[in-house]
């Protein structure tokens, strides 16, 4: 292919360089979750194949010092090339060969690292890439995501005991129904984050297995039979994670389910969190002129001409990465789709969309519990106004005058403008005393005690 020029300064070779200036395309770098994952593999494949006689102890160790240095970080600025490369992933693949080849020998003082040849030992791309993608997901879910979905669903069981006996209206349809409290209205947030956790939770065992060892087309060509069970072994010592081989290396490498799965978890509590947010600002939207049954802090001023003015900017924010990440489920849906006989060749676009929803939610996460939910306190006074102004108190009284005479309550006291009480009494219905003894929300809000 000819000579190419690489700079003096960076650690990177010829194919890192050839990738650099064919590749000219948009300003999304490959994600730094990936290059750490590499460094995790590197590492564990070099170990393994010290243990099958493949690779000596010394070059071994050089080998792993410098995977430790990439996953420090502080050799990030050799890793520059962006997303939009080859669809396997083999040009990122190849910059971390160079970067670990050309350190290691800096290190040795002599050339005893080859990229391909060491660095790359029993590998390809083709298995590399879907590893990295699996190690990187499974280490974001789990340290990041789901602490910070512990964090707020925590919130939510603290806030729901604090306002189990808060009594206010119910709302469907955007209309008044029947009494709750806010505590039950609480547990129903508190629940999502729960049944969320649980199937993220049932994805993770999927996206523990790893295609590492198919090598080039699922076979494992110039690997040692016993490389992919070994190195999953060293993967899961230096992560403390569990994984674990993939029993068929030809479905991991063409296929991309696991990640598609995972994914849909990630865009299920994503729609959650748009409806708890949602629900959030709806509840304190006013101060005056809207619901106004809850408070939520003052984080900033909301309005650069209007003085005074506070918004939900935490439930904007969290509302924009629900949307988002429910994009990126289609990018991510679309690219699966799209393998070709042994090889899917869109590898790097869903890893780059499935780790930014991870980061994205949880970041968003953590803001929002830190920034609006610990602060949520009930407006009591607005809560026990609207309750007492709803016209579905009214279904209280069917079980003793029928649907049709409580919805002529309800109508009279609409049209009127007049109370349920005075509307049951003028129509002759019932006595106020009798109204008042039926009428009661608090027995209205679990009926079976």
């Amino acid at each position: 292919m000819g000579e190419i020029k690489v700079p003096r300064d960076k650690y990177w070779g010829a194919q890192t360089q050839r990738s650099l200036e064919n590749f000219k395309i948009g300003i999304e770098k490959m994600p730094e979750e990936i290059i750490r994952s590499f460094a995790i593999l590197k590492k564990a494949s070099a170990k393994a194949n010290k243990i099958l006689n493949k690779l000596d102890n010394y070059r071994c160790e050089l080998i792993s010092t410098v995977c430790d240095q990439i996953y420090s970080g502080e050799l990030n600025a050799h890793f520059p090339l962006v997303v939009w490369q080859t669809g396997s992933g083999t040009q990122s693949n190849m910059n971390v060969n160079e970067v670990i080849a050309n350190r290691a020998n800096e290190i040795a003082g002599e050339k005893i690292i080859h990229p391909n040849d060491h660095a790359n030992m029993s590998q390809s791309s083709n298995d590399t890439f879907p590893t990295a993608m699996h190690i990187a997901s499974v280490v974001g879910i789990e340290d990041n995501l789901l602490p910070n979905i512990e964090g707020l669903r925590h919130t939510f069981e603290q806030l729901e005991e604090a306002n189990k006996n808060q009594l206010k209206v119910g709302r469907t349809h955007v209309q008044d129904a029947t009494p709750i409290t806010f505590g039950q209205e609480i547990s129903a947030w508190r629940k999502m984050l729960e049944k969320d956790t649980m199937m993220i939770g049932d994805s993770l065992k999927y996206l523990k297995e790893l295609a590492l060892g198919g090598t080039a087309v699922g076979t494992g060509l110039n690997a040692h039979p016993e490389f992919a069970s070994l190195v999953a072994q060293h993967i899961s010592q230096i992560t403390g994670k569990d994984f674990v081989t993939a029993e068929n290396k030809f479905h991991s490498l063409t296929s991309k389910d696991e990640l598609t799965f995972a994914h849909g978890a990630l865009k299920t509590l994503a729609a959650d969190l748009m409806k708890i947010a949602n629900d959030i600002r709806w509840l304190a939207s006013g101060p005056r002129s809207g619901l106004g049954e809850i408070h939520i802090p003052e984080n900033e001023p909301g309005s650069s001409m209007m003085p005074g003015k506070v918004n939900p900017t935490q439930c904007e924010a969290l509302t924009m990465v629900a949307c988002q990440v429910i994009a990126n489920d289609v990018a991510i849906g679309f690219a699966a789709s799209q393998g070709n006989f042994q090889l899917n060749v869109y590898m790097p676009v869903c890893i780059y969309n499935f780790l930014q929803s991870v980061r994205l939610l949880s970041d968003a996460i953590l803001s929002f519990n830190q920034n609006c939910v610990v602060g949520i306190t009930a407006n009591v006074g607005k809560m026990k106004e609207n309750l007492n102004n709803s016209l579905m108190l009214v279904t209280a009284l069917t079980p003793f005058l029928g649907y049709e005479n409580g919805a002529k309550i309800a109508k009279t006291a609409h049209e009127r403008g007049i109370t349920l009480e005075k509307a049951a009494v003028e129509l002759g219905l019932l006595t106020a005393g009798e109204f008042e003894k039926i009428v009661r929300p608090e027995k209205m809000i679990n009926p079976s005690k």
